[in-house]
């Protein structure tokens, strides 16, 4: 190879590892931006009255991208990252954007964005598909991994919404996934448990206090209390013990309680709402 080309493809491989590591910075840095502080309607309003239409428009759709890449691997997304790597100079207009992001994921994508965290303002996406009238219920996921998530969710519902770490692995073991034994399909099933599942809000992982040895119980997640339908849950439980779910009583009663709204993020919520240009 002469030296001109192995120059070239030098420089070509420090060029695509600085795109890498660009990336990889985007989506993984979780540094806050202290500098930042939520408009008013009035500074939103101004910051519009500088831009044209076409402007913010493509802003929102870099923030959907943004979104859509983040949620890839479940994980929430926080408004620090959205305005520090997309908004950048349009931060002034924020909440604009974030109320047409909200819009455009729910009327065109049928997704929904929502605000899990108020106080550190961190989102998340969610597809609820409601079951159609009639059909039956299945609980059958085609991904493996969230047939597990739906056995260990069953878990701790029947359990009262709590259940001991101990008594999940117990009942895994059962079918043959095992905390010690890495798993042909599922890897390290201890760090999906405690680490991935946690990290996108499906199950919380809570240590109890005053055990020793230490002890950790799970419980659900904000995710899941939004994306799982626990009557449908307990319906497939019945059918696979041949009970109606009412014979659970507290469970049916925990199931078919109305579940709190959640801060869907559209113009309604959205802090500094302003009028369409």
């Amino acid at each position: 190879m002469s030296q001109r080309k192995r120059a070239a493809n030098t420089q070509s491989s420090q060029n695509k590892g600085v795109r890498t590591q660009r990336w990889e910075a985007v989506l993984g840095d979780d540094e806050d931006d202290p500098t930042f502080t939520q408009p008013s309607t009035s500074q939103v309003q101004k910051g519009l009255d500088r831009l044209t239409p076409a402007q913010v428009d493509l802003k929102t759709a870099e923030v959907v991208q943004f979104i859509f890449v983040k949620d890839q691997k479940k994980f929430p997304i926080r408004r620090a990252d959205i305005v520090k790597h997309v908004v950048k100079e349009y931060r002034n207009i924020y909440p604009e954007i974030i109320k047409r992001v909200g819009r455009v994921f729910e009327t065109v994508f049928g997704l929904k964005l929502v605000e899990i965290d108020s106080k550190n303002h961190v989102y998340i996406l969610i597809n609820k598909l409601e079951q159609l009238e009639g059909e039956s219920v299945n609980m059958n996921p085609s991904n493996p991994k969230t047939g597990l998530l739906f056995v260990i969710l069953s878990i701790v519902f029947m359990k009262g919404g709590v259940v001991k770490e101990s008594m999940v692995w117990n009942t895994l073991k059962k079918l043959r996934v095992d905390q010690g034994e890495r798993h042909e399909i599922f890897g390290d099933v201890k760090k999906l448990l405690t680490d991935e599942f946690v990290r996108q809000r499906y199950l919380e992982y809570v240590r109890i206090p005053h055990t020793e040895p230490l002890e950790f119980e799970f419980r659900w997640g904000q995710r899941a209390d939004m994306e799982v339908s626990k009557v449908k849950l307990l319906e497939f439980i019945g059918q696979l013990h041949e009970q109606d779910p009412q014979s659970w009583t507290q469970q049916y009663r925990d199931a078919t309680a109305p579940p709190a709204a959640p801060a869907v993020v559209t113009s309604a919520n959205t802090s500094a709402s302003v009028s369409q240009r």
